[in-house]
């Protein structure tokens, strides 16, 4: 249950984000309460999420995937430019995120 609560974190704070750019720096208000509501159900998602997963791992997993997908969003819908620096970057934080949840707990 714990994962799937990270996802619709992820969901959310991804969510929140793009409507941030659409807010035109909090000039329009429809998408200014879309990153204002977005953000809030992120926080108390990831917060329960940490009930049952790891801080670090769950961090990881919600900052790295909301990275991730904000940038493809860049590209897809804002125009944002795809160098291969860009797309080793991401591939970089996935990777992270993979290596973290094969850690597995401390002993």
């Amino acid at each position: 249950m714990g994962y799937l609560l990270l996802v619709g974190a992820i969901a959310a704070e991804v969510t929140a984000t793009t409507a941030m750019k659409y807010s035109f720096g909090f000039s329009r208000l429809w998408p200014s309460l879309v990153t204002a509501v977005g953000y809030l159900v992120s926080f108390v998602l990831l917060a329960r999420t940490l009930k049952t997963v790891q801080i670090g791992t769950a961090y990881a997993i919600w900052s790295g995937a909301g990275t991730a997908a904000v940038a493809v969003l860049g590209l897809l819908l804002f125009g944002e430019g795809m160098s291969t620096t860009r797309l080793a970057g991401i591939l970089l934080i996935i990777t992270g995120v993979v290596v973290l949840n094969l850690g597995g707990a401390p002993h």
